[in-house]
């Protein structure tokens, strides 16, 4: 089996077990045991946010990646454990990943089309709304579309 190298850039930051941080930040429903949360007589999981940036700036910079996703966990009052983040060529997209003990945030850019998807889940106090307005700030997009799903309904009281 022939191995391919290429020019792709990875960028791993791996964090000191004790620079992990308690999450803080208030919930906006009650949070069980298990972080289940319940709001406006839902049960469920978490909260997960899928983001489309169009016309969108810096999408092939990896230290403006990297301050933006450390930027939205910290807003979102979520608890960072490991980024990852895969330059694919110089000027070319990213892929990452933000690990959180809340579930994670992750991405993939099309420079050349000025295009970003970004997904976010979170469970427990954690609010991932919080992260659209530190994603505009950083790459400021021309169009913006978000869209919430409601992960693992339990039960509708």
């Amino acid at each position: 089996m022939d191995h391919v190298s290429s020019n792709a850039l990875d960028s791993i930051i791996q964090l000191p077990a004790t620079a992990q941080k308690v999450a803080t930040g208030f919930s906006v429903g009650c949070e069980t045991e298990d972080h289940f949360i319940i709001r406006d007589g839902v049960e469920f999981a978490g909260t997960h946010l899928i983001l489309d940036l169009w016309q969108a700036h810096h999408l092939d910079e990896l230290h403006t990646m990297e301050n933006a996703m450390r930027a939205c966990v910290e807003e979102c009052g979520a608890t960072l454990l490991h980024i990852h983040l895969h330059h694919f060529t110089e000027g070319g997209g990213i892929s990452g990943v933000a690990i959180l003990a809340e579930s994670h945030i992750s991405v993939h850019t099309w420079p050349e089309r000025d295009f970003a998807a970004f997904d976010i889940f979170m469970c427990g106090d954690a609010q991932p709304e919080n992260a659209i307005p530190v994603l505009k700030r950083a790459f400021q997009p021309g169009r913006l579309i978000v869209s919430e799903h409601l992960r693992g309904i339990v039960s509708e009281r």
